[in-house]
């Protein structure tokens, strides 16, 4: 026995029994411990190695840390598994640093698992046969099933693996397709994810064998071989079939695929819930004749590879970018998970446009959308220039039809191009508040009217001046114009929009121009509150702070936000705004009670330099967008998780300490991003339109705040601007470098990418604890992780506290038994005052150089909350809102659990949310 065996705790382990596989029990014997490791040394390092200081010291460490923790856990003796004892060899590894021996040591483990399976006798069902793929029928063999799902529950808690075979094996008939035997144990496991969360793991690993075998037949690779053992074979398969298939860019050949292959880390297939893996397989895997061609670590791979093509060291930044994608620190938005590495690499998010006032620039626009749309772009159209119902025609000498008309065609074009197959087209129409179509404009979602004059499959938003808040809190009149009368009024704001468009005001007074309605500014805002209550349209969005914030009002003007509100960068005829997004995983770095600083920073600094990279990249649909984005090069680093990340710090929502953290994290996450597009700027060069901005004078998003307060009245602007952080270094490196990118920061709703990294939704509050989510993919039991381990702690998770929060909604508000400290922590978002909501956010957005997609909840809403909610957004300096979500009016009576309502206003994953993300 070594040393480190002598000097361990003898009167813990000597009375420990180990319980073999087949449950007899033997007595522990450490040496084993330090025989299998140095087995997994030498398989790395050779045989050549064996008795080497390094490999010495190595096994002797962690031979320790084994006999430690198994110490700690049996304290004065008992019994503990023999995997059990393995994965605590497989901890120490990997905490040790030496992933190469983890992993020889999975495979040893994985052999040898094989090789009790190979010489074990099959274990066959008496009754029932499956049909192979050849057609030949054989016995169902129960054996492999039952070794299927050990394996699917290995470490995994409250897991009754002989029971899930027995369910499973109900809906099985004689003469299956063998492929069905998996499917109904995934079937099986997902329907117990209510009764136990860990069941969400326990299916996505069921699934990832289905995808093992899928993949294997696609690609001609052996059936038998683990997922150790497959994925370096896997990715080079993938790469020369996906480029047979004219799937894949051929460049990606031109990589090292042996060194990828070796860096893939198929332990990271352990963290899929079972949402976000099935949500990868059905709309993200690239296949063929309807079979998958990629595995999980395969498709992080392919996406990095694919934004790692212009690097001066490929190999290695691709590494760097799939460790960053597959650790989910960090996650790309969906069209560039979707297109990354294709021969038709569309990765950009976002584009937003302006419609001009003539035929030939409004169907061009609509061809622009449908191009765009095409490759999964979601767009945003500023409508604001074209001529208003009434307005004359010079060359016909006629009278237009307004804007309406043309928006249903804007409708009807997003339902036909339905970005390229994958999921509904979408589309956000905006118009300026002075539009005398305005009053038709915020009918267009109702569901009542001409049809003709109605677009239901649309998004509309309001693109809402300073001065008609004032104008509504004076409560004075407001003045409604043909754009082709006030041309200029599009292309101004703060004080030049007041002048100019009381001086317009003054020639309508007097007779100078006839068309134009003067209207109630207060009767005007109550109905765009009102139209927005009943249809969930159209988004209330502010134009000044846009504007006045925007680092890039020296190149133009921002005319519109984007498909879903986050977007605010400036657009004209011969550019169409673009933006890239991706999203930091906040919760994931959030450990031990406190945000961990140094794991965002890495963080961040590698996401910027991907974003970056797509601009390069990307395949322009459109010239106007590729002229946009190579002159600014903007990009949209958002966030996602933090409601779990307030979980994991124990804060309620709706509390100061969580407003407190918004500030502070978005602090932490603005200053890395910056200083890396700054750093960017010093590798690479600054953007072309750098000189004039407001970095170049030296004015970051903290400092933009005081032109929005120099702008607005006393009494109209509220915003806390404390800063704790030292931002001096970063500006002398901005000043020294420039920036690389016009605009680095916004946050989008992440509504599919955050259900792939299985956490909440962008800056959301948790829907509820506990309901069925219905999305493209088919139907989800949700539950609320977090909060069933804490009610596990205190003893209350059981069937009943299952039924009570079906019975009420997800709702853990009215069950005695839970602690209020619990009620409180985990209130859902219609019973949080939606002011919470805005406070957090206006700490967020005085980091932003963007703006957020902020939803905003109201479980009985009425017109004096509505209108001191969203006074209060603009107060608070807000630029933008996004859907207001409302329970409906009418409940069942309940006599027996029923499923969760969804809110009346448009449901909570509704397509049109994930066009961005």
């Amino acid at each position: 026995m070594s040393t480190a065996l002598a000097e361990a705790p003898q009167a813990t382990t000597a009375s420990l029994q180990v319980i073999k596989r087949n449950g007899t029990l033997v007595g522990f014997d450490p040496s084993k411990i330090s025989v299998a490791v140095t087995r997994a040394f030498l398989a790395v390092e050779g045989d050549q190695a064996a008795g080497s200081a390094h490999i010495n010291h190595a096994v002797k460490q962690v031979t320790d840390q084994v006999l430690q923790a198994i110490s700690r856990r049996l304290k004065a003796g008992g019994k503990v598994h023999i995997e059990d004892i393995q994965d605590q060899v497989e901890l120490a590894l990997m905490r040790g640093g030496e992933q190469k021996v983890a992993r020889a040591y999975v495979l040893y483990r994985e052999e040898h698992a094989r090789q009790r399976a190979q010489d074990e006798p099959v274990e066959a069902h008496p009754h029932l046969t499956v049909k192979k793929a050849n057609g030949e029928l054989a016995p169902l063999d129960l054996g492999l099933m039952k070794l299927q799902v050990e394996q699917a529950a290995h470490s995994l808690e409250g897991i009754d693996g002989e029971s899930l075979v027995e369910d499973a094996l109900r809906n099985l008939y004689d003469g299956i397709e063998e492929t069905g035997v998996l499917s109904a144990l995934v079937m099986t496991a997902r329907g117990r994810i209510e009764q136990e969360p860990d069941y969400s793991a326990v299916t996505a690993r069921l699934l990832l064998e289905q995808i093992r075998l899928e993949t294997a037949g696609a690609l001609n690779l052996p059936t038998d071989l683990s997922l150790a053992e497959v994925y370096p074979r896997a990715l080079k398969a993938f790469i020369h079939e996906g480029i047979h298939y004219e799937l894949l860019d051929e460049a990606l050949a031109a990589f090292d695929l042996d060194l990828l292959g070796e860096a893939l880390k198929p332990e990271q297939d352990l963290q899929f819930g079972f949402l976000g893996l099935q949500t990868l397989y059905d709309r993200y895997f690239l296949h063929w004749n309807h079979a998958r061609l990629e595995l999980p670590q395969v498709f992080f791979m392919r996406v990095a590879m694919g934004l790692a093509l212009r690097e001066d060291d490929p190999n290695e930044r691709a590494i760097e970018f799939y460790n960053l994608l597959s650790s989910f620190d960090y996650m790309a938005s969906t069209p560039t998970l979707f297109n990354s590495g294709t021969r038709h690499s569309q990765l950009s998010s976002c584009y937003l446009t302006t419609v001009q006032d003539d035929l030939e620039s409004i169907y061009g626009a609509i061809r622009d959308n449908a191009m765009l749309s095409k490759w999964a772009g979601g767009l945003g159209n500023d409508w604001t220039p074209v001529r208003a119902l009434g307005s004359h025609i010079k060359g016909t000498n006629g009278q237009s039809q307004g804007v309406v008309p043309f928006l249903k065609v804007v409708n009807d074009t997003a339902v036909a191009v339905n970005q390229g197959g994958k999921r509904k087209g979408a589309v956000c129409a905006y118009l300026e508040s002075w539009h005398l179509d305005i009053e038709e404009f915020l009918e267009l979602r109702k569901n009542t009217g001409d049809e003709r004059r109605r677009t239901h499959d649309m998004n509309t938003a309001n693109w809402v001046p300073d001065l008609l808040i004032e104008r509504m809190r004076e409560d004075r009149d407001w003045t409604l114009f043909s754009p082709s009368d006030v041309i200029d009024l599009h292309d101004l704001y703060g004080n030049a929009f007041r002048e100019r468009y009381e001086h317009y005001e003054e020639l309508a007074a007097q007779g100078e121009i006839t068309l134009y309605k003067t209207v109630s500014a207060k009767q005007l805002w109550r109905k765009m509150l009102t139209v927005l209550f009943e249809t969930g349209h159209p988004w209330i969005t502010f134009k000044d702070p846009c504007n006045l914030r925007s680092p890039q009002k020296h190149r133009g003007v921002v005319h519109s936000s984007n498909l879903c509100t986050e977007i605010t960068l400036n657009t004209r005829e011969d550019e169409i705004a673009v933006c890239n997004l991706g999203s930091v995983n906040l919760a994931a770095h959030v450990q031990d009670g406190k945000l961990d600083v140094q794991r965002l920073e890495r963080t961040v600094t590698t996401a910027v330099r991907m974003l970056d990279n797509v601009i390069d990249i990307n395949y322009y649909a459109v010239p106007q967008a590729r002229n946009s984005n190579g002159r600014h090069r903007p990009v949209g680093l958002g966030l996602m998780g933090f409601q779990d990340a307030l979980y994991k710090l124990g804060t309620p929502y709706a509390s100061p300490e969580a407003v407190e953290f918004a500030d502070v994290a978005m602090e932490q996450l603005s200053y890395f991003a910056l200083r890396a597009s700054a750093t960017l700027a010093g590798e690479r060069g600054a953007y072309e339109s750098y000189e004039g901005s407001l970095w170049h004078q030296g004015i970051l998003p903290i400092d933009s705040l005081n032109l929005l307060k120099e702008h607005r009245n006393e009494g109209n602007f509220s915003v806390d601007t404390r800063t704790r952080l030292d931002w001096t270094p970063v500006r002398e490196l901005i000043a020294q470098n420039g920036m690389r990118n016009s605009n680095v920061m916004a946050i989008a709703p992440t509504a599919t990418i955050s259900n792939i990294v299985g956490v909440s939704q962008s800056i959301e509050p948790a829907y509820q604890n506990l309901f069925v989510k219905s999305n493209l993919s088919g139907e989800f039991t949700v539950v609320n992780p977090s909060l069933v381990r804490d009610l596990k702690a205190e003893g209350l998770w059981d069937n009943v506290m299952v039924n009570d929060l079906k019975y009420f909604d997800g709702s853990v508000q009215q069950i005695d038994r839970i602690p209020a400290e619990l009620k409180a922590r985990y209130a859902t978002a219609f019973e949080i005052d939606a002011r919470w909501l805005v406070e957090a956010a206006a700490r967020r957005q005085k980091w932003l150089d963007q703006a957020q997609s902020l939803n905003l909840y109201m479980a009985e809403p009425n017109g004096r909350k509505l209108d001191d909610l969203y006074q209060l957004a603009w107060e608070r300096g807000l630029k933008t809102t996004y859907y207001l979500r409302s329970l409906g009016a009418t409940g069942a009576e309940k006599t027996a659990p029923v499923a969760a309502p969804q809110p009346q206003v448009c449901s909570i994953d509704e397509p049109d949310c994930e066009a961005c993300q």
